[in-house]
């Protein structure tokens, strides 16, 4: 199933901008070459090993395409995968298969590479509470694949975009005049919009942390680029009364100790913006 963001109007969407894109007026290599209604088979071939993200998308792409086109599965969304495995296998109309190659490639070698380092930095916090998430430094028009992938990984998303909750980072609190204008100012807006949307907000030290607790009216608050010493002494003037979110520099080397704090989130940015993609290809058999 999809995400609750990813519904299939979109996602068809995002599938025919991306024909679009690399059709133009028609796949004139393929038209030129091969006899029409020729039939044809292929199989995915994994070159290397990871999580495979997805199988799911691939499938919807080739139907997509062309209903005729057969779409046999042997891995699943999340599963590990090794050099020399096959993923699927599909077969039908041979210039339908080629024109729909590229995209259902570009979507899986990302989406498996997004999913694979989310798994990764996922398995460095597993003795802990805390719940990695994604942030908006998405690929544009690409977001609700790459997001897709993080939960295919085990991680979980943040706001999907601007719209979906109100996150007041540091220049909101700059141009507003400081944190309590900030949150008064945004809490007198959401009442008169009557939008019910949660509220982050990041502070970059404990006199800012200390601000937002004296104001409340917040779900989460975001500890930005502290050391876990700084977020422990955070996370006790919290004393349980929001959500906690670790961000702001963090790699896999310093996530398990943030994650020891105690602290209930962690975002990661490099999970959708440092990823490296899996390498996998289209054959014929």
């Amino acid at each position: 199933m999809y995400p609750a963001y990813l519904t299939e109007e979109k996602l068809h969407e995002f599938i025919r901008n991306a024909i679009k894109e690399d059709h133009g007026d028609g796949d004139h290599t393929s038209l030129g070459c091969i006899p029409e209604g020729t039939q044809a088979q292929g199989h995915l071939l994994f070159k290397q090993e990871g999580i495979v993200a997805g199988m799911e998308m691939a499938e919807i792409i080739f139907n997509v395409f062309s209903k005729d086109l057969l779409f046999e599965s042997y891995k699943k969304d999340g599963d590990a995968i090794h050099e020399g495995e096959v993923g699927f296998k599909v077969s039908g109309d041979a210039i339908q298969l080629l024109s729909a190659e590229r995209l259902v490639l570009n979507c899986m070698q990302r989406m498996s590479g997004i999913a694979t380092y989310t798994h990764y930095l996922k398995s460095l916090i597993r003795n802990s509470h805390a719940q990695l998430l994604d942030t908006r430094k998405t690929t544009p028009n690409f977001r609700i694949v790459e997001k897709w992938a993080v939960e295919i990984g085990g991680g979980t998303n943040h706001r999907f975009g601007l719209y979906d909750m109100v996150m007041l980072k540091d220049n909101h609190i700059d141009f507003a005049g400081g944190v309590a204008k900030a949150l008064k100012s945004t809490k007198s807006y959401l009442e008169k919009s009557k939008k019910k949307l949660k509220i982050e907000i990041e502070v970059r030290s404990l006199q800012e942390l200390r601000e937002v607790i004296e104001e409340g009216g917040v779900d989460r608050i975001m500890l930005d680029n502290m050391i876990p010493s700084q977020i422990r002494q955070g996370i006790t003037l919290i004393d349980g009364k929001y959500e906690t979110e670790a961000s702001g520099g963090i790699t896999e080397m310093s996530i398990s100790e943030i994650a020891d704090t105690g602290v209930d989130y962690i975002s990661v940015g490099a999970l959708t913006h440092s990823y490296k993609s899996l390498d996998m290809s289209l054959k014929a058999i």
